[in-house]
């Protein structure tokens, strides 16, 4: 058998690259023009309530999960259920919302931190430390939102 000609190159071709320095291909908040029937303006304000609507989604979702794994006692097998149905329906709705923010030539929110950041679906303690809320009390907000801003993006 020959010995390589320089051993070290191998290793340097399957070397990860780091510190690479790439352009933006999109900047986050900016919509893409699309050959769609929506104006610019209005895919932009879109694409942000979507995310707005996207974050909030994600985090029911995760709440619903969350409740699952703590559920305790006799009604635990039903409850188990309930939660994991209600999860997979929100997991459905993500892909919905992302796949029609980037359909109007938006970025969706995707990270954990960004979602945080993004969501409105908090409660405040007594001491008025921010904390996640339940899942029943998120969708009753979310009801009394909608009934406040005037019914659903389906009314409109």
């Amino acid at each position: 058998m020959s010995k390589p000609k320089n051993p070290g190159a191998a290793v340097d071709r399957t070397r990860p690259i780091d510190r690479q320095k790439a352009h933006e291909i999109q900047a986050f908040g900016h919509v893409t023009r699309l050959a769609i029937a929506l104006s610019e303006n209005v895919a932009g304000q879109s694409v942000e309530n979507l995310n707005q609507v996207l974050a909030d989604t994600i985090t029911l979702r995760d709440l619903y999960k969350k409740h699952r794994w703590q559920v305790a006692g006799p009604t635990f097998y039903q409850l188990h259920l309930l939660f994991d149905k209600h999860y997979e329906e929100q997991n459905e709705l993500v892909d919905t919302i992302a796949e029609r923010i980037q359909s109007l030539g938006g970025i969706r929110l995707a990270m954990a931190a960004d979602v945080a950041e993004a969501t409105i679906i908090i409660s405040l303690t007594p001491s008025g430390a921010r904390t996640t809320a339940r899942p029943r009390e998120v969708a009753a907000a979310s009801r009394q939102r909608r009934g406040a801003n005037g019914g659903t993006m389906h009314d409109r």
